[in-house]
This record gives structure tokens, sequence and C-alpha cells, in this order.
């Protein structure tokens, strides 16, 4: 699959080409500075399958026109990226790589609504990278735990439970904890760390933040004690 690079820094972008250049099934094609009109550019000329951009925003900011950095870019890309063609539109999956993936609840949803095929934290490994890069040009949509856990976390409202979806928290007055998160919330009423639920629980580290941020939002709970109490006080664990 093709590959535009794009970052802020010239040091950066060495790196990502490195990085998916070690990869069998990318050929990078061109490595571009991370502002929404040299993309745009670039991706007009060069037809990546997929445009992997670094993204510095700590939500404090915008293009100057109201929109976020990821906002902007897909607009300069679709304003750019030519005509679709009969195997499908010219606009290129985006994979975002953020800065802040606990900022990033502020304005994920909007990103993938507008077309973001993958958002993954700048410190993701090498193979989640490549990855993300494989599934977003196969039309997947993937979002790395910790920032699908910061999504969860931003969202306002929960989803209701289905009507035929019984609640694991006996007379509790929010949203439902699954099975998994009765589990965890239980480890964290025994004072365990994440490092020390993963292993218990089988999962990976990153596995069971999501968890926890599912449980804080579900809970209200701003902290783990909180958490701890709500769901005592709910009979989901004994103290």
């Amino acid at each position: 699959m093709r590959v535009l690079v794009a970052a802020s820094s010239p040091v950066v972008r060495a790196g990502l080409e490195a990085l998916l250049g070690a990869s069998a099934s990318v050929a990078v094609v061109g490595v571009s500075p991370a502002d929404s009109a040299a993309v745009a550019e670039h991706a007009e000329r060069l037809r990546p399958d997929v445009v992997l951009a670094e993204v510095e925003w700590g939500g404090e900011g915008d293009d100057g026109e109201g929109h976020a950095p990821p906002a902007a870019l897909l607009a300069a890309l679709a304003a750019h990226g030519g005509e679709a063609s009969s195997s499908g539109p010219a606009l290129p999956a985006a994979v975002l790589l953020v800065s802040d993936a606990d900022d990033v609840g502020r304005w994920a949803s909007a990103a993938l609504r507008a077309g973001v095929r993958a958002v993954l934290p700048r410190t993701a490994a090498a193979s989640e990278i490549v990855l993300a890069v494989e599934s977003a040009a196969a039309g997947l949509v993937v979002l790395h735990p910790d920032v699908a856990a910061a999504l969860l976390a931003a969202a306002p409202d929960p989803a209701p439970a289905l009507p035929n979806e019984r609640s694991a928290a006996a007379g509790g007055g929010g949203p439902p904890l699954t099975p998994r998160e009765v589990e965890v919330l239980g480890m964290l009423a025994e004072g365990l760390a994440n490092k020390q639920i993963a292993p218990r629980l089988g999962i990976t580290e990153h596995t069971v933040k999501y968890h926890v941020a599912s449980i804080f939002a579900k809970l209200g709970a701003s902290s783990r004690t909180e958490a701890v109490m709500v769901g005592a006080r709910r009979g989901l664990v004994m103290l």
C-alpha cells in the first residue's frame, strides 16, 4: 500500500518513514510537513492509499477557522484530492498519531465521522502503527486502547442499556457494568494496580485502562477510591 508520512519535525518524519519502510506491505511514497495545505498538495500529487500524520495539538487551539487540526486536514484532503475513481473515493484513509491521548476525547468523535480511520498515541509501538496503517487501508477503523478510554471518558451521555440487557449493578441507578468491569472493580477494591490486574485477567495493561475508564464513566467516579465506594453502595463489591 502507498503511504504518505506527515509530521512537523523532520526527525519524526524520518523515523516514521524508516518504521514503515521495514514492512514488506508498505511503500512510503513521500513525506510532508504536517500542515493541512502541504499534506493536501502531496496527497494530490502522490495519490497515497493512507496518510499517516502526527497531530501536534493539546486541545487549546485550532486552525484559525474553528476547526481542530484533524478536521482541517481532512477538509484540505477532500478539497484537493481530485475526483473519485471507479474503485473508490480519491480521499486517502487518515491515520493520526496524537501527542496527548487523554485529550483526544474532545475531538475524536468528530474526526472519525469526518473520515479518520485510526487514532493512536504518539507513543504507540511500531507494530501497532504498522497494523493501524494496514487496517485503515483495508477500510477498518482502529482506536488504540488509550484513545478509546479517553473517548469513552469524554462521552457526556452514556448510551442507554437495551431493554433486554440485564444490569450487573443490582439496584444501581447508572448504566450497567459488564461482567469484566465488575471483575476489574473488585480488583480495584483490593488495591491492585493496572499492571497487577492485567496478568490476573489475561489481558493487556492498555485494556485494563480502558475498563477502568469505562467504570469511572458509568459510576460517575473521578478516582479509584470513589469508584470502589460507589460500587460498594450498589452491591458490586464487598469492602
